[in-house]
Order: C-alpha cells, then structure tokens, then sequence
C-alpha cells in the first residue's frame, strides 16, 4: 500500500479552480487525503479533508446497497449523502473564511 501512495503522490491532479481563481474548491485535499490514508496516516488524512471518512461510508454503503438492495436503504443513502455535503460545505467555509 505504502507503494501505491508514493505511486499516487506522483500523478495528483492540479486544481483547476484554484490555479485560476487561487482559492481553494470544495475538494480540494481530497487526493492527498487518500494517499495519506494508504500510507497509515488517518488523523492526517481526516485533517487534510474532513470529509474523506464519512464518503469512503456512502460510497462502501451504496455498494453494498446495490448488491443486497436493503430495505428503506435509499434512505440511509440520502442521510449520508445530506452528511457528506454538511461536512463539505462548513469545512469550506472554515478553511476558507475563518482560518488565515
């Protein structure tokens, strides 16, 4: 796994909304986070985008969901998702306006 990260570090791409506006999108550290999550570094990672953890859950829930089409499922789904974006959106606006 540590391989794969160092692999991954390489070939990260540029943000494009930052280049051009030099502010920060909501997504941006989503890469690094997970290559610090293959590399074992988990408090870094939920540092680096607060995010990572709570997505890594929708997208293995709504995997599981497709495969065993669990009962009332979709909501579960939605929850998250509604999580996801809370989590985003709150940690943008902190990094971006509250932190200098």
């Amino acid at each position: 796994m540590l391989l794969l990260a160092k692999g991954l570090d390489d070939y990260m791409l540029p943000c494009l909304w930052k280049q051009t506006f030099n502010i920060d999108c909501m997504g941006c550290g989503m890469q690094r986070s997970i290559s610090l999550i293959l590399k074992g570094e988990f408090v870094a990672a939920f540092f680096m985008y607060p995010a990572i953890y709570s997505l890594i859950a929708l997208f293995s829930y709504l995997l599981l969901h497709l495969k065993f089409q669990f009962k009332n499922g979709h909501r579960i789904i939605f929850g998250l998702f509604l999580l996801n974006i809370s989590i985003i959106v709150i940690s943008f606006i902190i990094k971006t306006f509250l932190t200098n």
